[in-house]
């Protein structure tokens, strides 16, 4: 006897467009109101509002961040939250949040609320345009697109800032991603193409050279940059630096020992053929 198909009350809900990845540590004071404002950025789209879901990895804090993610979580927010037992580094937070998040389209972002989620409505306008013109929208592809932010006015101390531009400099001249700042937080990108990438220790930094490889495209958009106002950088300027040189070596490293091939279809089955056992 056949049994009653599941109410439409008890089916598990359609995945959403969007899924806004947020690393964190130590950012207590940070949560509540950044998480406000992506929800306000999110309802407010000028296209209409945006169905999306918030993923927070908690890469072992030792504040409250903890109890602040509780708190949103109860005032009703969109959130999914996990936590790393040890801090394992922000890429690790990441391709934690990729993983868990249901959305077809990522955008990450820093939470340290430089970052503005009132970018994010016309980032994922500029991807969504970009899959669409690369033939992406048949068949249903989403496609290997990225959209990077470009902090063109960055409210950062001057050391932080030239270091920037050091390493920019050096990681385009090697690398040749043609990105004016690939470490701007917010970045927009499929959740398929992500799982592709390699994943490895600061891949975040990489993360438009790894979609080149990958045979995808990379833009960059102008976003805003605000001054941080409450907790401090849980990261020091000179070691991120020379991590990223090590890190650099391995990613050009990575580029000239993959050939991407161009596959074509040889034989084809029809759409109606029955599986063979």
């Amino acid at each position: 006897m056949l049994e009653p198909a599941a109410s439409a009350a008890t089916a598990p809900p359609a995945p959403p467009l969007l899924s806004v990845v947020v690393p964190v540590r130590n950012e207590g004071p940070n949560i509540l109101p950044l998480i406000a404002e992506i929800r306000a950025a999110l309802s407010a789209a000028p296209e209409g509002p945006i169905a999306h879901e918030i993923v927070y990895v908690d890469d072992g804090s030792t504040d409250d961040t903890a109890q602040r993610l509780r708190e949103a979580a109860a005032c009703g927010a969109p959130l999914r939250a996990l936590r790393h037992r040890t801090s394992c580094g922000q890429s690790a937070a990441i391709v934690t949040g990729v993983k868990a998040a249901r959305g077809t389209w990522i955008a990450t972002l820093d939470g340290d609320g430089q970052n503005d989620p009132a970018d994010i409505p016309r980032l994922l306008a500029r991807a969504r345009e970009e899959a669409a013109a690369a033939g992406a929208a048949r068949a249903g592809a989403v496609g290997a697109v990225l959209v990077a932010g470009h902090r063109v006015r960055r409210q950062d101390g001057p050391v932080k800032r030239i270091t920037s531009r050091l390493a920019n400099r050096v990681r385009a001249r090697l690398l040749g991603d043609a990105t004016p700042d690939t470490g701007c937080g917010l970045k927009i990108f499929p959740r398929a193409l992500f799982l592709e990438l390699p994943h490895f220790d600061h891949m975040h930094r990489f993360l438009p050279a790894l979609v080149l490889r990958q045979g995808g495209r990379v833009v960059s958009e102008p976003v805003n940059h605000r001054p941080r106002t409450r907790g401090r950088s849980n990261y020091g300027t000179l070691d991120r630096l020379a991590v990223s040189l090590f890190d650099l070596v391995g990613v050009a490293w990575l580029q000239r020992r993959w050939q991407r091939p161009a596959a074509e279809a040889l034989v084809t089955p029809p759409d109606d053929a029955e599986p063979t056992a």
